[in-house]
């Protein structure tokens, strides 16, 4: 095949105790997935069915080391947001709960990074939360650790500190759709495909950032990322 210009390289993640990569195809995210952080958000907490938005490839930084991200344009508040990302091996549609957790390769800490400010625009004016959430650098990630290695955590910490001060600490089980649940109600919609990624929500405590400030996020069991805004 010929293109008419080279195609952008293959995003990919490292692999935890592996010398091969894991290539990212989409990254798909769990709005509002805490109950403390939809309350400070302004939302009612109560269990509803999960609702979900994108980033594209381009979103993704790899964090196997301490990396750095530019402060976005167009932007004033630029929010952290501590995630569980899990990592898609097998795809399907339509899967159930119960068999949810066999379509998952491996688990990683991420931040999605969001420009609050077009975000609450965007809310405001009924449009869509693109350039809030989906730019580019707005998914640090850091490595995957395999199922085969760390298992399915029901329970982990869940923590992001900025400056050395602890802003975001709860715990994965608080999650109001677990893994399971997000990955089957996600496939309704869409079939997954192995590469596919789905950061599964923040805690409460998110807040801004600015330029200079080093943000260390991790989660029991699958290392941290530390990040610096420039």
């Amino acid at each position: 095949m010929i293109y008419c210009f080279p195609p952008a390289p293959t995003r990919s993640l490292p692999i935890v105790n592996s010398a091969q990569r894991f290539p990212v195809n989409r990254i798909f995210c769990v709005g509002r997935n805490y109950a403390e952080h939809a309350l400070e958000m302004g939302k009612d907490p109560t269990r509803e069915a999960p609702f979900f938005f994108m980033k594209p490839s381009q979103a993704v930084v790899d964090c196997e080391t301490p990396t750095s991200i530019d402060y976005p344009a167009r932007t004033s508040d630029l929010h952290h947001e501590i995630e569980l990302v899990v990592a898609i091996g097998v795809g399907g549609r339509n899967i159930t709960a119960a068999h949810a957790l066999q379509h998952v390769y491996g688990y990683a800490v991420g931040l999605d990074m969001t420009r609050r400010d077009l975000q609450a625009v965007a809310k405001h004016a009924g449009r869509p939360w693109e350039f809030g959430k989906a730019f580019a650098q707005s998914a640090p990630i850091g490595p995957i650790s395999t199922v085969q290695d760390v298992g399915h955590p029901a329970q982990a910490t869940i923590e992001l500190m900025v400056n050395g001060v602890t802003k975001q600490s709860s715990n994965i089980d608080q999650l109001i759709w677990s893994v399971a649940e997000s990955i089957a109600q996600l496939s309704l919609y869409e079939a997954l495909e192995p590469g596919d990624l789905l950061m599964t929500g923040t805690p409460a405590g998110v807040g801004a950032v600015v330029a200079g400030d080093v943000m260390t996020g991790s989660i029991d069991g699958f290392g941290q990322i530390v990040v610096k805004v420039v």
